[in-house]
């Protein structure tokens, strides 16, 4: 009997080059050298999307396992110290914790993981977004498995025309609730189309109970209790064979859709798809963006990756991202570009509002003319 693979990905921010732009080479290269001793791990990749550190990692340790999720943090912290010593922006912001206590979650990084018995072919895209929240996957996701405009194999494929079931996180009340698809598609949607509170986690084939898809769902604001900058989630699909094609899962973001992030995590902006060279945002810190590395797992292994979003298909994406930025740019401090006060909570809104409290006259009490 074939052995079961665990895929984790683990992101976390611990240090921009520059500002919030990018990761500096020497982090990447750390995480590398303390990833290639691990017995733990059967393969890796490192990467990023704009200043993330992205670990990729298969092994056979099962989900939520703390040795794991120690040699992240541990990487992490590694890192950090790189960071510290060539001063870059926000070093170690993610990390939350003084200390690990056997699972990364809650400590800040974002992580999202897959059990698999690999198939005769086993291709996985790794989605990873940079100043947005875990919300941004959301329309991704229903187009993927739930949209027949988008995925034709939910008509035309046999294996995949009995839909899928759609495990969605309440990430204020910490519960969960399980719609299936298409029975629930319209209930679904008062829940997800609300990406702020209502976040997809996993997604799993109805017929066979199999794993499609998982995503990370931390809030580091509600972690830290303050703004520490955005999420920037990730997520794993896997694809063909009775789930999505590849192109089914890529062309989910070739109409762009709006966002929570961009600057300070404060304003909505274009989901732009980009390869990882072209992942390090920089207008207005922006427009928030998404790489999609494609791989093969082969006994665990990752073959790849392929940068599936350097492409020409996907420049009138990234040309209408622009010219949504254009527009979202020039209502400035005013929603919808800036997101609405109860997003706010986490920056400078509380503070303005207690200092002007004593300025503020109740009209229902004022025997004054208004």
């Amino acid at each position: 009997m074939d052995k079961t693979v665990t895929l984790s990905v683990i992101k976390a921010d611990i240090g921009g080059f520059v500002g919030h732009s990018g990761v500096h080479p020497e982090l990447l290269e750390k995480a590398k050298g303390i990833l290639s001793g691990s017995p733990l791990l059967i393969d890796f990749h490192v990467t990023h999307v704009g200043d993330d550190i992205n670990l990729i990692l298969t092994h056979e340790l099962g989900r939520n396992n703390g040795e794991i999720h120690q040699l992240a943090w541990d990487t992490f912290v590694a890192c950090t110290e790189v960071a510290k010593k060539l001063k870059l922006y926000g070093a170690g912001q993610d990390l939350l914790g003084d200390a690990f206590s056997g699972n990364i979650k809650g400590l800040g990084p974002g992580v999202a993981e897959i059990e698999v018995v690999e198939r005769k072919s086993e291709p996985v895209i790794v989605l990873m977004a940079d100043k947005t929240e875990p919300g941004a996957w959301n329309l991704p996701l229903y187009r993927i498995f739930a949209d027949p405009f988008n995925t034709i194999g939910l008509v035309i494929d046999p294996n995949m025309h009995g839909g899928f079931n759609f495990e969605v996180r309440d990430l204020i009340a910490h519960k969960k609730i399980i719609f299936s698809a298409p029975e629930d598609i319209y209930d679904m949607l008062v829940f997800i189309g609300a990406p702020g509170r209502y976040a997809i986690k996993r997604v799993f084939h109805k017929a066979n109970g199999q794993i499609a898809a998982s995503s990370s769902t931390q809030r580091l604001n509600l972690m830290a209790g303050r703004y520490v900058g955005k999420d920037d989630p990730v997520c794993i699909i896997r694809c063909q064979s009775g789930f999505p094609a590849v192109g089914e899962v890529l062309e989910a973001f070739a109409r762009p859709h709006l966002v929570s992030g961009w600057m300070r995590g404060s304003h909505s902006g274009p989901l732009m798809p980009v390869s990882v060279t072209n992942s390090c945002p920089t207008r207005f810190d922006g427009p928030p963006r998404v790489v999609a590395l494609g791989f093969q797992l082969a006994q665990g292994k990752l073959i790849g990756p392929q940068d599936m979003f350097d492409d020409p298909a996907f420049d009138r994406a990234r040309a209408l991202c622009n010219e949504i930025a254009d527009y979202m740019r020039s209502l400035g401090p005013f929603e919808p570009h800036r997101l609405p006060l109860d997003e706010m909570e986490y920056t400078t809104m509380p503070l303005v509002m207690s200092k002007l409290k004593d300025r503020f006259i109740d009209l229902r009490l004022s025997k004054t003319k208004s």
